[in-house]
């Protein structure tokens, strides 16, 4: 698996951003760093004419997506058999209040990659698949844990999709009124939103003498979460 020769998705009526064309944005660095500073990807797909947009973890490599789930899922049935899809994340910068209702806003950062997805069935792709779908988040850990049982490898499938098109779009303006809308008596204020990591919580039931692996480094309390997705990703494929 190799990038692709250019350094930007080819743009098409499929993906090119229709309003606002300056926050669109096709090359690479902008459309994987979204990517590989999100968790939580979101894949539209049709089955029998019916739309379906199924939330799911999701990594990439080079400009191959991977995501898994239940063997017997409806989703991962349907995509097996070579499906178009859209795979989308999102990350939720602001709330912006304006001082009319047509100006009210968020600042956000996406991105909508659409390819053909494929159940993986090569063994040393869905083997390496497997491993990854741990190690992308949390660098090295497979080599710590207890080794997966044939019967969980069954119940697991793995989807792959090589990006075919992509966009980001970026809204990062805050308040934007009409100019003649400043004059107003109205209160206008941009509200930050950030994800943040929390305090962790050991499981009760840890065998005394256990201590947390330095592999979870980037996860520290009060961290902003995509930095620390954004460091394990580059560690995991360093």
């Amino acid at each position: 698996m190799t990038d692709h020769f250019s350094d930007h998705y080819p743009v098409d009526a499929t993906n090119k951003v229709k309003r606002r064309h300056d926050r669109g944005f096709y090359d690479h660095g902008t459309v994987h760093a979204l990517l590989d500073s999100a968790a939580l990807a979101h894949v539209a797909y049709v089955i029998d004419e019916r739309p379906f947009c199924t939330p799911t973890l999701f990594w990439r490599e080079g400009t191959r997506l991977y995501w898994h789930g239940s063997s017997a899922s409806r989703m991962l049935r349907n995509l097996s058999k070579g499906e178009p899809a859209c795979l989308t994340v999102t990350h939720f910068d602001s709330i912006v209040l304006a001082r009319s209702g047509f100006n009210h806003s968020a600042d956000y950062r996406s991105v909508m990659a659409f390819g053909t997805a494929r159940l993986v069935t090569d063994v040393v792709e869905r083997d390496r698949a497997l491993t990854m779908m741990v190690d992308r988040f949390f660098p090295d850990r497979t080599a710590l844990l207890r080794p997966t049982t044939g019967q969980e490898t069954k119940a697991t499938a793995v989807i792959a999709m090589e990006i075919e098109k992509a966009s980001a779009k970026i809204r990062a303006r805050g308040v934007v009124d009409d100019e003649e809308d400043y004059e107003l008596p109205i209160y206008a204020e941009r509200l930050p939103i950030r994800t943040v990591i929390g305090t962790p919580e050991p499981c009760p039931r840890i065998i005394p003498g256990v201590e947390r692996p330095t592999t979870l480094q980037s996860y520290r309390e009060g961290r902003l979460l995509e930095e620390a997705l954004l460091e394990a990703y580059q560690l995991a494929y360093s």
